[in-house]
This record gives structure tokens, sequence and C-alpha cells, in this order.
């Protein structure tokens, strides 16, 4: 920051729901704060809305390393309050005060605030991700540009999660059912057998998961069934894949005797904080699994995997639509809002922008474990 510019900051009013995450087609408000303490001229100022991915791990062989990384960009909008008609951005939108009139190149001493509103494309993007080797984000960029100074830049982040809608794909209503039986060795003799079943495959958070099972336990051991969700993080780049893996809860049933067949059903509690799946996302995946398996004593423990899609609770709806707002997406006019952040909001402007589509994701099964 120069001795000019003595602040200069991006911020946002937060999400109309207690998670503070943002969906598609949702509004966004905030303004730009630049405080100066002499006039000055500014070349351009701009606000970006912006949403990409990004993957990024090392893998080492002996002396030998090999960085893998990739990257997948979803939205771009950008829109000037001041334009530098020779930065050759002549397809970008030029913003204007409440009064229709351009904003001034020439920056009075004081503080002046620029405030913008847009709404999120209505498109199929994914969610807002952090994870050991890739990151998916989205967020809103400010950038100040002066002759003959560096550039001054302030972003802040915004949580953005696909919008819930289980009837989406009729894949997430379609129950599951697999069928396992194991003859015991060793310490044990006789079989043990399990038929599970799944009403559906999606879930929200906060919703029971209901585990319905049929056992047979043929050997000479009690068995106790058990059931564990976890999360697979699996990252792609040039060809290669990376993955990790998580328990996220696990719980236990009633033992079931020697030469005994029992039908055993379980609900388990989906938490709320379980992070959602992401599924549409070409370079990194987030994946759901219950592992529901019989523990015996003395045995490999015979298990069933079921990929489960996990989506986010219902929420509040976002920021509504301003009253001046047009069709479309993009910046458009918010009138008097109420005072919010540093400084009470003094005007805002109107422009549509364009979203790019992004690359489809790998199969769903393609990396199933």
């Amino acid at each position: 920051m120069s001795n000019t510019v003595t602040r200069f900051t991006v911020t946002y009013r937060p999400a109309a729901n207690e998670q503070n995450i943002f969906t598609s087609s949702d509004w966004v408000s905030g303004e730009i704060t630049l405080e100066v303490a002499k006039q000055c001229k500014i070349d351009s100022l701009l606000i970006q809305f912006k949403g990409k991915a990004r993957v990024l791990w090392t893998e080492s062989t002996g002396q030998i390393s090999v960085t893998y990384h990739s990257k997948d960009k979803y939205v771009s909008i950008k829109h000037y309050f001041v334009w530098d008609k020779d930065s050759g951005d002549d397809n970008e939108t030029l913003l204007t005060d409440q009064f229709g009139n351009p904003y001034s190149k020439v920056v009075a001493p004081g503080c002046h605030v620029y405030p913008f509103t847009f709404q999120i494309p209505p498109q199929d993007m994914p969610s807002s991700f952090d994870g050991d080797h890739g990151k998916i984000v989205y967020s809103l960029t400010a950038k100040l540009s002066r002759s003959m100074r560096l550039p001054a830049e302030d972003s802040s982040q915004i949580n953005y999660v696909t919008k819930a809608d289980l009837t989406r794909d009729p894949g997430l209503m379609e129950p599951q059912h697999e069928y396992k039986d194991k003859k015991m060795k060793f310490f044990n003799s006789g079989t043990v057998a399990m038929d599970v079943n799944l009403e559906k495959t999606g879930f929200l958070q906060g919703e029971g998961l209901k585990v319905m099972a049929c056992i047979q336990n043929n050997s000479s051991r009690e068995i106790k069934p058990k059931y564990c969700v976890y999360r697979k993080h699996s990252f792609f780049a040039q060809g290669k894949r990376r993955v990790s893996t998580k328990d996220l809860f696990k719980e236990v049933g009633e033992p079931i005797p020697p030469s005994s067949k029992q039908n055993v059903t379980r609900v388990l509690t989906i938490p709320l904080d379980v992070e959602p799946s992401i599924l549409n996302c070409s370079i990194l995946k987030a994946e759901h699994r219950l592992r529901v398996y019989l523990d015996v004593k003395y045995a490999s423990d015979p298990e069933i995997k079921f990929p489960i899609v996990i989506l986010i609770a219902p929420k509040v709806p976002g920021v509504e639509a301003p009253p001046l707002a047009a069709s479309g997406f993009g910046f458009e006019a918010f009138g008097n809002s109420p005072a919010w952040g540093i400084v009470p909001p003094a005007a805002a402007a109107a422009a549509a922008a364009a979203a790019q589509p992004s690359d489809p994701p790998p199969a769903y099964g393609t990396w199933l474990i």
C-alpha cells in the first residue's frame, strides 16, 4: 500500500442463512472501499467474480520429483468502475453511479465507496472445496491501477455450494442392494452372509441413512454388524490420480449369536457438518461411501461398500434480487441499501455477463474403491 492509498478493501454482505453459503442464482452485494490521503488519479478500478479449481501434488522416486498440476475455470465476471480504454478490455462493462454518470478518475482525499450487486450464474458449478491436494475457490477480487505505481489488490472468498436437488438426478433416488457371504477358516467354522439394502443413494445433511440387512450367522462364533461412513477425495492431473480417504463416523450393532439369522435395521444420522459430495468437477472429486461389515474374531471381516451422495441441507433463500435488477446475471443496481460493512454504500449500476461452462467430470464409477 502506497502513502497515497491508505486503505483498499473489498467486502460483501453475508448470505441470508446461518451457514453464510451462496448457490446458483443467489444475489451477492458488496462494496470496494478506497481511502486516499491526497488527491490522486487512477487508471482503472474493477471488481471481478471468479470461480476456479486447482490441484497440485508432488511425487518422489529416489532423487527424482515430479509435480502434477491442473486447473479448471467455471466463471469470470469482470466490471469496471473506472476504465482504462488502452487496456484492451473493450468488451468489458463500465459501471456508472446512481445518477448514470461515470465515476471520476480523479479521486479527492478521503474515503470512497464503490458498491456492486450481481447474480451468481444459474449454471451447474462445483461447491467450494479445500483438500490436501486441491481447492475450488470462488472469490471477489478488486484491483486498482495507477500510472507508475504497483497495482493494489484485495480479495474476499465466498462459500459457494451446489444447489441440493434430489429430483435433478434420478440416480440419487435409486435403491441399492448387495449380498456377500464368506466361509470361515482357521479358528472358526461355518459361514456368514449378509444381504443389505439402502432405500436410495442421495441423502441430505442431517438426514437418516436407513440400512436394512438380513444377516445369517452359521459360524461357531458371535458376530457384530458394523457401519462406517467415510469420504474419499480424488485429484486428477496429467493422467495421474492422487487419493485420500478418511472415516467420518462409525456405529456398532448388537451381536448376533452363532447359528442364527436376524433382520437388522440401523438408521445412521448424517451429521450436519459433513461436507457435501462434489461430482461435477473434472479435476477433483469429493465422494462418500457407506461400508457395512461383519466383525468376526480371528477372521477377515466380510464387507459391502455402497456409494452415497451427500447434499447440503436446505437453507434459507439467499439475498433477494434487488428491485432495480434487470434480467440475466451480472452487476445490478440495488438503490439505497441498509448500511453495512465499514462505510454505507452510496450507489451501484447494472450490466450482464456470460459464464464459461466446465468440462464434464470423469464417470462416477471409474475410481470406485
